[in-house]
């Protein structure tokens, strides 16, 4: 009986890591197909900018990808900002915008932040504008 229990044991401890093996292969297969976010530029440097006027920032990518790229989620760093993008699916040699419009309400200096996830990649892009409000 207790080799029994010891032979069931031994069994399915290694079916256990015949079923890991295709996990590992699938994430594989999928960073190879997805497509290939290029951005214009991921920072951008305002300068000085007049207080109570909103100021917009554009930045742009490019899919260089074969597949068409979604943009799933855009965060701004606060509530400051208010951001707006390409809604519809990016297809392989288009263009797209994430804009940022920031409220100049405070003077001094400023670095802000947006957050953009695709499911072109498994990490998100953070772009940053900064500048001076007078």
């Amino acid at each position: 009986m207790k080799t029994i229990k010891i032979s069931v044991l031994a069994f399915s401890l290694g079916l256990m890591s015949f079923n890991v093996l295709p996990e590992v292969k699938s994430s594989v297969v999928k960073s190879i197909e997805n497509s290939v976010v290029v951005w214009k530029s991921e920072s951008v440097e305002l300068g000085e900018i007049p207080q109570n006027q909103p100021k917009k920032v554009t930045f742009e990518f490019k899919n260089t990808g074969k597949t068409a790229v979604l943009i799933t989620d855009v965060k701004a760093s606060c509530g400051c900002t208010a951001t707006d993008y390409t809604k519809t699916p990016i297809q392989p040699g288009q263009t797209a915008q994430v804009v940022a419009t920031y409220n100049a309400a405070n003077k001094g200096s400023f670095s802000k932040t947006v957050t953009v996830t695709t499911n072109a990649e498994t990490t998100p892009k953070v772009l940053t504008f900064k500048g001076t409000v007078i």
